[in-house]
């Protein structure tokens, strides 16, 4: 959005408060591109000199807005901001898990609630990422037509208007047969993504097509687990894990299949790798757990339960690709007739600052 809107012309005066109080990837990015970047000197952990140095940051900065991007965490940020002028007061919600730093089940529980209600009652705005996020979030009330709303991310079409799609190029990069249909998990190899489930998906692929292969584009804890599973199922030699990528685009327009099983409670927030996977021209197998906002009017996909048998994706799988293939151009159109455009995301962010 930073950048999109210095591209525009359109001036921001914004300051990234890291929590975290360490160098990030983007730190330097955001600084070229006019903003300040601030550490907070004191851990999260330590919640009152954390509260406390937020508070002085605020005091100090004389800021017009708190954007708060925190989930229910955002409830602390808004006790550091509690009597500081302020014209707009923001809780932005990203998940739909309501996790919270700490490892007590007992905490989790006994906070949850009233670090809901902090948010819902001192905030001027409750902003969702989907419609399923929002709603969890306000856990069964009303939305507040004038408080309550979904502000979508959004999505830069150009890496897929400019990736050149070498399909041979990249099955030889990763030493794959030239006719190879390549079923694609991109992101983080977590729990929450329920990478695994991919390996029982792709041996059954197998036995109906041997030319399938996965690939796995991302890194996390579950990637020893993702082999052993494919070593259990005999087909190892069908797996290639690259690890993290700065070319998704060209990675994803390479491949045929995108797959998310997401686990189906919590559900996931939004998932930008699926508005992706179509700018790509993929096929799409999604969970229940993937909310529809994502989704766009061209999307070649089909929905299904993690409890449905594995021959069942691998069967929407084919059926899938005996069908149209998906079009990058129409999807692109697609999304920039959608609240996920960067002009309209833009303008819709700095309406929430009005």
């Amino acid at each position: 959005m930073l950048a999109y809107a210095n591209a525009a012309k359109i001036p921001t005066d914004w300051t990234f408060y890291c929590s975290l109080g360490q160098p990030g990837s983007l730190d330097q990015e955001a600084r070229n591109l006019g903003a300040r970047v601030v550490y907070s000197p004191v851990p999260l952990s330590n919640k009152r000199w954390f509260l406390s140095a937020l508070r002085k940051e605020l005091r100090k900065g004389k800021y017009d807005v708190v954007h708060c991007h925190h989930d229910l965490m955002s409830a602390a940020y808004l006790i550091s901001a509690a009597g500081i002028p302020l014209n707009k007061r923001i809780v932005h919600v990203h998940n739909a898990d309501e996790a919270l730093p700490t490892p007590s089940l007992l905490k989790r529980r006994m906070l949850r609630e009233p670090m809901r209600q902090m948010c819902l009652q001192m905030s001027d705005r409750v902003v969702g990422i989907s419609n399923h996020t929002l709603d969890t979030f306000l856990a069964g009330r009303r939305r507040r037509p004038e408080r309550d709303c979904v502000h979508y991310y959004g999505v830069d079409p150009a890496p897929f208007e400019k990736a050149t799609a070498d399909r041979a190029r990249f099955r030889r990069d990763c030493n794959l047969p030239e006719n190879a249909l390549i079923l694609l998990f991109a992101g983080r190899v977590v729990p929450e993504k329920n990478p695994v489930f991919v390996i029982d998906v792709l041996s059954r692929l197998r036995a109906l097509e041997p030319d399938v292969f996965a690939v796995f584009a991302g890194d996390g804890s579950l990637v020893g687990d993702v082999v052993a599973r494919a070593k259990a199922l005999n087909v190892e030699n069908a797996l290639r894990i690259l690890g993290w990528r700065n070319d998704v685009a060209e990675v994803m327009s390479c491949c045929d299949w995108f797959i998310l099983p997401h686990p189906e409670e919590p559900r996931e927030g939004f998932g930008l790798s699926v508005v992706e996977a179509q700018l790509a021209g993929l096929h799409l197998l999604l969970s229940q757990g993937v909310a529809n906002d994502p989704l766009l009017p061209t999307a070649s996909f089909r929905r299904l339960s993690l409890s449905d048998d594995p021959d069942l994706w691998a069967g929407a799988a084919m059926q899938l690709l005996r069908g149209p293939s998906p079009s990058r151009w129409s999807a692109i159109a697609a999304l920039r007739n959608s609240p996920m455009d960067m002009g309209q995301a833009l303008s819709g962010l700095l309406g929430l600052y009005r």
